[in-house]
């Protein structure tokens, strides 16, 4: 039976709301620190100004949510269970780097789970390619940013 145009907006809608919420605490656990915390860090050149961060997660975030929707809408939770079961695995990481980096200040955990995050992201967007190109390439620009900050981490902990 086909799917109505409510049910796939109620599903976006959905895939919107875990992904904002996941960003949201991750948001949270940030602030505990980042303003004082982290400001005291030596940072590498190529660190970013601090406004950077919240609008480039957010559009990653809502890229995210779209993605899996759109696995989700090729193949119903039945048929994409592995992959939206990675998609959820990676948001989970994606909250785990903040609580390690900005919760705990732990600076070198926090990079290790980083690359594991990464290794995730990608395994996430293979399995997205063979059930929908597009919602794999929506997380092209999620995976070079998480490089970004894997290097930026790096730097950190080398620095400091």
């Amino acid at each position: 039976m086909p799917r109505s145009r409510f049910s796939d907006f109620s599903a976006l809608l959905l895939f919107l709301a875990v992904s904002m919420a996941v960003s949201i605490a991750g948001a949270a656990v940030t602030a505990t620190s980042v303003g004082a915390w982290y400001q005291d860090l030596n940072k590498p050149p190529f660190n970013p100004p601090d406004w950077v961060f919240a609008p480039v997660w957010t559009a990653l975030f809502i890229l995210m949510a779209f993605a899996g929707w759109r696995v989700w809408r090729a193949a119903g939770f039945t048929r994409a269970k592995m992959a939206l079961q990675l998609y959820a695995v990676q948001l989970i990481l994606n909250f785990g780097w903040s609580a390690l980096f900005f919760g705990a200040q732990q600076i070198a955990l926090a990079f290790i789970e980083l690359l594991v995050l990464l290794m995730a992201i990608l395994t996430t967007a293979a399995a997205f390619y063979k059930i929908d190109e597009i919602a794999a390439f929506l997380f092209v620009p999620y995976a070079l940013w998480v490089g970004f900050a894997g290097m930026l981490n790096g730097a950190i902990f080398l620095l400091n």
